[in-house]
């Protein structure tokens, strides 16, 4: 079980200085964790084990500051040239704290599993407490150059205190090929540091299995990249993920009538993944053996770590359809269509030198990771809605088709893959205002209690769940409501 609390607080202040638009703002947000083991044992204690166990827990905190500045400056184009300025400053801590010590420890049963069945808790070898801060400048420039003709540029610098540098941009234009008609694209560089979690998260449980005669503790769990049993398997310090991304387009308008049809590209290197669990043997294949002798110094059976190395390319349409119908005394209705079709394919998974380099490297990026990028979102995704409001009354009606989402399984024959199946979920909500200001909704999510497809049963073997996980709708069936919102 978990207990979560959010905190968050925000500020700001608008204003014009000397023909400027100035936004200062500064917003705070913590995110708390603490685990509970319940229902559960430490058989090492045997019968004097308690049944819940605090298991400690982890927090996030992020502090930023942003400044940002506009306004239109005259360059003899057909209009203004927008100029957008700003900085942003952040800072960021992450910590774990350890659970209580018989949630780890070893009881007096030494023939028994050490820690709690399920969960063992934080050790205090699992304890740490990590900061870091950037600060980032933009510019960004845009202006309607000729009556047909717009073009944007930007370009945005962040400096981070633990991995450097970097500069990103994008150039984007439209042209007006005729009235209600135009072509648009962009190409943009992106980038993502490496998140203090996947820097420094860490968890281990404690095993004691015979060696030399002898009953020894060893550990098996998650290591930092920067840890002495990651680097022993090759791992490096992370990097951050890149990006490039390409869009063209159009847009055609009539009257009450819009659609806009988007491709995209989308190339992203240096991803961070967390690997498969690399785990020696001191018999077995010279692979086995290898890993187990490099492990054996830190008393480490088996470990995992955040890597760099997953390159995904994907490529997509979106088309967006909208058609506003004043009724007159029947009301006024808007009317969207949009459309998503997406393929994702892994062009390269990761390896490191010192396990490339054994007679059978080990897997480090699998054939269930490698699919839940390719085949674990639905590879379309198309919404029919609709909006109706007349005085104080209005109602809306979506329909969300999904494609099938793949839940996969390392088993190479593809026998414990799960599938989400097609489906279409419905949600309806009706409205009445009472003032300008207030207004009262009732209405249901997945109105015809719509489910993914059951996981068989040779995959759902301990009944913990009757589906899976990826569904794209979850697994909740319908949700009712009644909301009230009041605005001033």
């Amino acid at each position: 079980a978990t207990d979560i609390v959010d905190t968050t607080a925000a500020a700001g202040v608008r204003g014009e200085l000397g023909g400027f638009n100035i936004d200062l703002n500064v917003v705070y947000g913590e995110n708390e964790i603490d685990y509970r083991t319940e229902n559960s044992a430490n058989a090492s204690y045997g019968a004097a084990s308690q049944t819940s166990f605090n298991s400690g827990g982890m927090s996030y905190d992020q502090t930023v500051i942003g400044l940002d500045v506009s306004r239109g400056v005259d360059i003899g184009a057909y209009e203004p040239l927008n100029v957008a300025f700003g900085a942003e400053a952040r800072w960021e801590g992450y910590s774990i704290r350890a659970g209580e010590p018989t949630s780890y420890n070893r009881g007096p049963l030494t023939s028994a599993a050490a820690g709690a069945q399920g969960f063992p808790g934080f050790q205090p070898s699992n304890v740490l407490s990590e900061d870091r801060s950037n600060i980032g400048v933009y510019l960004d420039l845009e202006s309607r150059l000729t009556e047909r003709f717009t073009a944007s540029a930007a370009v945005r610098y962040e400096d981070y205190s633990d991995f450097g540098a970097t500069t990103t941009g994008k150039l984007a234009a439209r042209f007006e090929l005729a009235d209600g008609f135009a072509v648009r694209g962009a190409a943009s560089t992106g980038f993502r540091a490496p998140a203090l979690q996947q820097q420094f998260f860490t968890t281990t449980s404690t095993n004691f299995i015979i060696i030399n005669g002898v009953s020894t503790p060893v550990e098996v769990g998650t290591f930092p990249a920067t840890s002495a049993v990651a680097k022993v398997l090759g791992a490096q310090p992370l990097e951050a993920e890149e990006s490039v991304n390409y869009s063209l387009g159009f847009v055609f308008h009539r009257g009450p009538f819009e659609v806009t049809v988007d491709a995209y590209r989308i190339n992203i290197d240096n991803r961070i993944v967390l690997s498969e669990n690399i785990q020696g043997s001191a018999t077995g294949t010279p692979t086995l053996v290898t890993i187990n002798n490099l492990l054996q110094p830190f008393n480490v059976t088996a470990a995992r770590f955040f890597i760099n190395g997953v390159e995904t390319e994907t490529q997509g349409l979106d088309v967006v359809a909208r058609y506003r119908l004043d009724a007159d005394e029947g009301g006024v209705f808007d009317l969207t269509a949009a459309a998503n079709f997406n393929e994702t394919d892994v062009t390269r998974v990761p390896t490191t030198n010192t396990l490339s380099s054994l007679p059978t490297p080990p897997t480090l990026f699998g054939r269930a990771n490698v699919l839940t990028y390719e085949e674990g979102t639905p590879k379309y995704k198309v919404t029919l809605a609709g909006d109706w409001a007349k005085d104080q009354w209005g109602a809306s009606l979506k329909t969300t088709f999904y494609g099938s989402v793949l839940s996969p399984n390392n088993d190479p024959t593809g026998a414990f893959d799960v599938s989400t199946g097609k489906k279409a979920v419905v949600d309806l909500e009706g409205r009445y205002g009472f003032t300008d200001n207030v207004t009262l909704a009732v209405g249901a999510n997945n109105l015809f209690d719509e489910y993914p497809d059951r996981t068989p049963a040779n995959v759902n073997t301990t009944n913990a769940t009757a589906f899976t996980g990826f569904s794209p709708f979850g697994f909740n069936g319908r949700f009712l409501y009644t909301r009230l919102s009041i605005n001033w």
